[in-house]
């Protein structure tokens, strides 16, 4: 017996005939339980979500009859190795892990080496369950499946055509993979790259080259936008002269004299290449606050963010991040040139008035290159209509934006973070903290999001921030009991895991926080996954992910997911973050000499943290520059009087063990003691 869903599902017997199910209904419910694993699914669930429109006994019934069907099946091979079991709850597959593609492909896809990848790569031969059509619940479920299972996918290409060795039959199941992906998604740009190394592993230059003009050309067409920097490099490296062409104006020069390498370059791009995508591209600035009162300026904010955050909801628009958008927060601007520094078209800027009980919230929608204003309108309401207000805002921009908009479209651009005005205000509160990015930030900030949780114990937002700053705590050596704190990050993120299904932010606050304290990679990096499914343009969710793959993965990816987060926040003032993580991912990738300048720029951004000291250390000192390397030390000293090679782990968290060695061996080189 055999089971594949990638591509659609399939059951083979034994003998290799296949096994036809009785109704389409039958092949969701059989597919759905092969998916959620030994865990099962709860019986009144999937007969709600299978049988949507019948009564509660008809869809008992119907799942009943579905189940005899299956079981009935499976019999008749005189294969047994596949049962349905269950009780008066839950209903469950039981397997061996070898029976269904779909395991397989989970199993191999953890590996390193390129057999496993290869193995891997075959056994994906296109979207989950493809062809197959679902009814709406079960289709809400399925969705983040179907897209999770893609981003593994594409995720897998790349790793297996960077590996440094691949005999001819792997090139074939990376290449074969690779054009399956770029099949379905023409803009897929990881398998557009990994079909380029593999044609120039093969010396074939101009193939190389003409898969790059055909990558170009689609995402010119579909999205209106240019490769990405790792893809424009990786053309340049491989055909220096037919790509001199494509090459961007230089930028300014680094008045530090280093030359930054082509993989430094990208990571991280110069501002004066930041193009403007053709598809439709929008930053919120900060709104003024004219309530009088500074006081109000952190809810002022709050109004701000959830706009911005409603807006990057819809999959067509291109928005930038928060933080970089009040980068501008305090000063006069020429809407022109933000939009310019951040590779905009469109800039909406506004104000709040909160006077007692009544609200009013004012915006402009301008495009930019004209300096025309498309909209402005003003709301007004209570205090307690605030998230309606926020959602009308983004709804005329959107609509404002494109015309034809599907109300689909419109309505997944709201977003009620809690029902509790009062722990929204103290979230708020903590998030303006938070944002300091301090010790004594976070120390005020951590009892906001406790009031806003016991005000409203399924505050997700509120949740996914207080697991945020124990991350934060741990990367800086400020946890004063690491036992208690870690317990305490395993319960608030899993509060978010229940609670948090549809907020991103939390999601990827949650993710880097249970990958780097608790150590549990996967979890982590499937909440990671989950946030960018929900919201590709949260930078939030593409550096957490980054951060994730720099300790415990692959670091080229690291690096391109860090680069994405950069490209959707230009300006972030976490640009240190960023930094620090892209240059640990080379570290661990051997390549110091791109490391050492940006841990270095990430230390004098922020000369305050801890991590970007340390890998300012290790890299300096793998790279023969020990002088630099002890002075980083000294620095780390002198705020962590502590830190010792022996409870380096409580600083770093959880990574993965070759890579931790690694980084024990650079810091002992660079001088810090045992």
């Amino acid at each position: 017996m055999h089971i594949r869903l990638p591509g659609g599902i399939e059951v083979v017997s034994a003998g290799e005939q296949p096994l036809h199910f009785a109704t389409r209904k039958t092949s969701l419910l059989f597919a759905a339980l092969v998916l959620a694993g030994p865990k099962g699914l709860r019986r009144e669930r999937v007969a709600a979500m299978l049988w949507a429109g019948s009564a509660e006994q008809q869809a008992r019934n119907s799942l009943r009859q579905a189940l005899v069907d299956i079981r009935r099946l499976f019999p008749s091979t005189g294969d047994e190795a596949i049962r349905i079991e269950g009780n008066a709850d839950a209903i469950w597959l039981a397997a061996s892990a070898d029976e269904a593609d779909i395991w397989i492909f989970d199993q191999k896809v953890r590996a390193e080496d390129a057999g496993s990848l290869a193995t891997a790569a075959g056994l994906y031969r296109g979207d989950l369950l493809d062809g197959l059509s679902s009814p709406g619940e079960i289709d809400e479920w399925l969705a983040p499946l179907r897209a999770s299972y893609a981003r593994k996918a594409l995720d897998l290409v790349e790793r297996l055509s960077l590996l440094p060795e691949l005999d001819f039959s792997e090139q074939q199941a990376c290449e074969a993979l690779a054009e399956r992906l770029v099949a379905i998604d023409p803009c897929a740009e990881q398998a557009h790259r990994a079909l380029i190394r593999i044609f120039h592993r093969r010396g074939k230059t101009n193939d190389a080259f003409r898969q790059f003009l055909a990558c170009k050309e689609a995402l010119k067409r579909e999205l209106g936008v240019e490769p990405e920097e790792a893809t424009r490099a990786l053309v340049e490296r491989i055909e220096p002269l037919k790509t001199e062409r494509l090459k961007e104006p230089k930028a300014e020069e680094d008045p530090s004299g280093v030359e930054p390498s082509r993989l430094e370059a990208k990571a991280e791009p110069p501002r004066a290449v930041v193009s403007v995508p053709e598809k439709p591209s929008i930053a919120v600035l900060p709104f003024q606050n004219m309530s009088g009162d500074a006081e109000q300026e952190y809810f002022t904010d709050g109004v701000v963010e959830e706009i911005t955050t409603a807006l990057s909801h819809v999959n067509w628009l291109f928005v930038i991040a928060r933080n970089s958008a009040f980068a501008y927060k305090g000063h006069t601007v020429d809407v022109t040139r933000v939009a310019r520094d951040l590779g905009v078209r469109y800039v909406l800027e506004g104000s709040v008035r909160k006077a007692g009980s009544r609200l009013r919230v004012a915006g402009q929608l301008v495009e930019a290159a004209a300096g025309v204003s498309l909209w402005a309108d003003r709301f007004e309401g209570d205090v307690s209509d605030v998230f309606e207000l926020q959602d009308l805002v983004a709804s005329r921009v959107i609509g404002a934006i494109s015309p034809k908009l599907e109300q689909a479209e419109m309505a997944r651009a709201k977003r009620k973070p809690t029902d509790s005005l009062d722990a929204y205000d103290h979230y708020l509160r903590g998030m303006a903290s938070l944002y300091r990015w301090t010790r004594e930030g976070l120390e005020e900030a951590l009892p906001q999001f406790y009031k806003a949780i016991e005000l409203d114990p399924d505050f997700a937002a509120a949740e996914g921030a207080a697991a945020w700053c124990y991350f934060w705590r741990m990367a800086n050596g400020w946890m004063t009991d690491r036992q208690k704190e870690t317990v305490e990050v395993s319960r608030l993120v899993g509060n978010v895991a229940i609670a948090g299904q549809d907020d991103a932010v939390a999601l990827a606050f949650s993710g880097l926080a249970l990958g780097y304290v608790i150590g549990d990679y996967e979890a982590g990096s499937a909440l990671a996954d989950r946030a960018l499914v929900l919201n590709p343009n949260c930078a939030t969710a593409w550096s957490a992910s980054g951060c994730l793959k720099a300790c415990h993965d692959d670091p080229d990816i690291a690096i391109e997911h860090l680069s994405r987060a950069r490209r959707l926040s230009p300006l972030d003032p976490l640009t240190f973050f960023m930094q620090c993580f892209t240059a640990f991912a080379h570290f661990v990738a051997g390549r110091h000499d791109a490391a050492w300048p940006l841990a270095e720029a990430a230390s004098r951004e922020q000369p305050y943290y801890l991590t970007g000291l340390r890998v300012a250390a290790a890299s300096n000192a793998m790279a023969g520059r020990l002088d630099a390397a002890g002075k980083y030390i000294s620095r780390s000293l002198t705020l962590d009087p502590g830190l010792r090679l022996s409870n380096l782990k409580h600083r770093v968290g959880q990574i993965r063990p070759d890579y931790f060695d690694r980084y024990v061996e650079a810091l002992r080189l660079a001088g810090l003691p045992e």
